[in-house]
């Protein structure tokens, strides 16, 4: 079995911490959607404006900034700068936290570097995780720009693309945290078995993601607010206007009814098989890690489904759909890691 060095280990702890603050990223960036915060900052200054306003002059000057936004013009126009205050907190907090994870990677990053503590096809990777930072800023300032102009609503497949990208930089940091932390093992009798089982795992994790993005879409279009019922539509099964719109598939990606309903069937499907994943395997395999890995996936199933409904239900209260967002990182990481031990085995 392979030993874990001091060097791997002291830069496993440095990628935790910026999973978790990646997490807390996400889980604010959920805040921040609900709360109708978004939009409230239309200048970006990726250098200066960490200082925000501080004297009711100050206040002042930003709010006017945002009284010619086409969100306080058609929305928000009875919003004085008290409620402005409100919203753009929420928006500055989500911006300094993605500048203050930049400087959490960057820094240790150099010193681990320079003290040659980094080991050799480690480095391209954490580079690579560097870089993919900075394009989910950019990417982020693409998808407000979105809802600055006439219509006040950010876009849908930009929002998408913006969860979708954190997602996928956290699940880098994290396999790469999972390689450091359980170096590939030795064989065991098991491999076999292990083989037949990682393709179908691989295939849960991609379906994950794909709800995932079922979900980004319902999100970026506020389809929750409509048919807060459960398991019916409106009385119906199949709800009336799934398919109001042509060619077909733009229903997909535009059409409210259409979003809900596909989220929900995608949900329930991959809760299904993903429950069914656990029960078949959390008893199958002598590796601890690998039964461990199991019953997280059943145990944030149950929760996650749970959110879900009570998102759906009580009409998307603000503290349970950021947990739901929560909730599905935390599902796909038990998937990944479920992954990973498999690959590893």
């Amino acid at each position: 079995m392979s030993v874990v060095t001091p060097q791997d280990r002291a830069i496993s702890h440095w990628l935790l911490i910026c999973l978790f603050l990646i997490f807390s990223m996400v889980v604010l960036g959920g805040v921040t959607r609900l709360t109708g915060s978004g939009l409230s900052m239309v200048n970006w200054h990726p250098i200066h404006g960490t200082v925000p306003p501080l004297t009711s002059v100050e206040w002042d000057e930003e709010f006017s900034f945002y009284q010619q936004s086409p969100e306080f013009q058609k929305i928000n126009r009875n919003m004085n700068v008290d409620d402005f205050k409100t919203i753009f907190w929420y928006e500055y907090s989500h911006r300094m936290l993605g500048r203050f994870i930049g400087l959490v990677f960057f820094i240790p990053f150099v010193f681990f570097w320079l003290q040659k503590k980094i080991k050799p096809g480690l480095a391209p990777k954490l580079l690579t995780m560097f870089v993919l930072g900075g394009f989910q800023g950019l990417l982020g300032w693409y998808m407000v720009k979105s809802g600055l102009v006439s219509n006040p609503h950010v876009s849908q497949y930009r929002l998408t693309a913006h969860l979708v990208s954190a997602i996928l930089i956290f699940s880098f940091i994290l396999w790469t945290w999972l390689d450091l932390r359980y170096p590939k093992i030795a064989k065991t009798n098991q491999d076999h078995q292990v083989n037949r089982w990682y393709p179908l795992s691989f295939g849960l994790l991609t379906l994950v993601l794909l709800t995932i993005v079922s979900g980004g879409f319902v999100a970026g279009m506020k389809a929750g607010l409509i048919y807060n019922t459960f398991p019916l539509m409106g009385g119906q099964w199949i709800p009336e206007g799934i398919s109001a719109l042509s060619p077909w598939y733009m229903n997909l990606f535009e059409n409210k009814v259409t979003a809900q309903f596909w989220h929900r069937v995608l949900a329930i499907g991959t809760a299904i098989l993903l429950f069914a994943w656990y029960i078949k395997g959390r008893s199958r395999f002598d590796n601890v890690r690998l039964t461990r890995s199991f019953k997280w996936i059943g145990m944030m199933v149950i929760i996650q489904v749970s959110l879900g409904l009570f998102t759906l239900l009580y009409n998307v209260p603000v503290p349970v759909a950021s947990m739901h967002q929560a909730g599905a990182l935390l599902l796909f990481s038990a998937m990944l890691i479920n992954v990973h031990a498999l690959r590893w085995q």
